[in-house]
């Protein structure tokens, strides 16, 4: 639904809720106040509210305070809302992860902590602060300083006595301390098939922009989304080594290939009536997501850095031939489909799971054959070439040194492995 704070002010679109009374028109507002957030944030946020608002309207017990409400509800959540085969709620809810209910917690606590600032303290609170007891204080401060240490900015933080005083009344089930799920790489040895035989057009003739695309994924580690926000024009040649200079600009306020715009969303609104791709909603064909890389050049963009260099040269000499046989196009977006429009994500998808059938693959996450697998190969292989720990955070964009680490674990087949050669 769009919605204007005022009538001078610009229009957004955010998802609605309709109850039986209308539109949940302070959910809009509380959406406007966050607009500046993900667009998978506010769908999230969306989603737990729903849930929310089918659990009161399915309710089949009185509950004595708002409060008591919300426990049944983070229990619902939790455990579900199906007990020895029957369900007197009729909501037929499974039983969530921890870590999910948590998350629809914390979307449903900030809605109302921002209902309490518009209305007042009149209304009864849905999850009021408490007093915290010693042990969940100190947690609080743990935490904090864990989540802080290594923010760059770290230092203009400054906590008083009282921040961790307090703590929710209602809160999620206790998270489970594992370690960092096993990460899949894409084998290095198929590489050079996908490449050559596995994306192919309908026709028979090679499916250069799909190359260029897992090009950019497995020798330059960019993720699969920041691929569809490239412009052609983001594209150079360095003249003396005839490599590839690409640069990834931030989707809305990155520089504008125009001088007359301030940035790319100016610039996609004026010239194209679009907006940046990654202010779609998540089921909208141009929707292309955007985790907030590190940006290290003054016009918010960072740079690809291929790893071979010589992948950078054989990136350009593929660049060549997807551009002579590109389909004429009116958009500034680099990967086109057949019709000259910006290339999808899903249709990426579609093409990249055929191309990985064609080499004798299944695509599977534990097999290491999904887009996101190159990423992974990216900085695995940086790591296992002396590449120091900073040089791959640089490398991969990540605005903590420690977000890399995940992608240089072994494998446990290679722990094995290495254990069998141990004497």
């Amino acid at each position: 639904m769009n919605y204007k704070a005022s009538t001078s002010r610009p229009s957004f679109r955010f998802p609605a809720l309709f109850t039986e009374s209308g539109l949940l028109i302070s959910h809009l507002r509380f959406l406007h106040e966050n607009r500046y957030k993900s667009q998978s944030w506010l769908e999230r946020n969306t989603f737990a509210v729903e849930l929310l608002l089918k659990f009161i309207e399915h309710q089949v017990s009185s509950f004595s305070s708002a409060t008591d409400l919300l426990r049944a509800f983070v229990e619902a959540l939790q455990f579900g809302t199906i007990q020895d085969g029957e369900d007197c709620s009729y909501l037929f809810w499974s039983p969530r992860r921890n870590e999910d209910v948590n998350v629809l917690l914390r979307h449903i606590t900030h809605y109302c902590d921002y209902l309490d600032t518009i209305h007042g303290t009149d209304l009864p609170k849905l999850n009021p602060l408490r007093k915290a007891t010693h042990v969940e204080e100190r947690l609080q401060w743990c935490a904090y300083y864990r989540r802080h240490s290594c923010s760059f900015l770290n230092h203009l933080a400054k906590p008083t006595a009282q921040q961790f005083s307090l703590i929710r009344k209602i809160r999620g089930p206790e998270r489970h301390f594992v370690d960092v799920e096993a990460v899949y790489r894409f084998p290095e040895d198929r590489i050079e098939g996908l490449l050559l035989h596995g994306f192919v057009s309908a026709s028979g003739e090679p499916d250069y922009g799909s190359q260029l695309i897992v090009m950019l994924m497995h020798f330059g580690g960019l993720r699969l989304s920041e691929c569809f926000h490239i412009y052609a024009n983001d594209i150079l040649i360095d003249p003396k080594s005839g490599s590839a200079l690409v640069s990834v600009y931030h989707p809305s306020d990155g520089q504008s290939p125009d001088e007359r715009f301030n940035n790319r969303r100016e610039y996609l609104d004026h010239v194209y009536r679009l907006k940046p791709r990654n202010e779609y909603s998540r089921n909208h064909r141009l929707y292309a997501g955007w985790k907030g890389p590190l940006l290290t050049n003054s016009n918010l963009s960072f740079d690809v850095l291929f790893h071979p260099a010589s992948k950078a040269v054989e990136f350009i000499l593929l660049l060549q031939k997807y551009l002579s046989t590109r389909p004429v196009s009116e958009f500034p977006f680099l990967f086109v489909n057949s019709k000259g429009n910006p290339e999808s994500k899903k249709n990426f998808l579609q093409k990249y799971i055929r191309a990985v059938q064609r080499i004798g693959l299944e695509s599977y996450k534990s097999l290491g054959t999904t887009p996101h697998a190159h990423r992974h190969s990216y900085g695995y292989r940086l790591n296992q070439e002396g590449f120091s720990q900073l040089d791959i955070q640089k490398a991969m964009h990540h605005k903590s040194p420690d977000s890399c680490l995940v992608y240089l674990k072994p494998s446990d087949d290679e722990v094995r492995q290495q254990m069998r050669g141990a004497h």
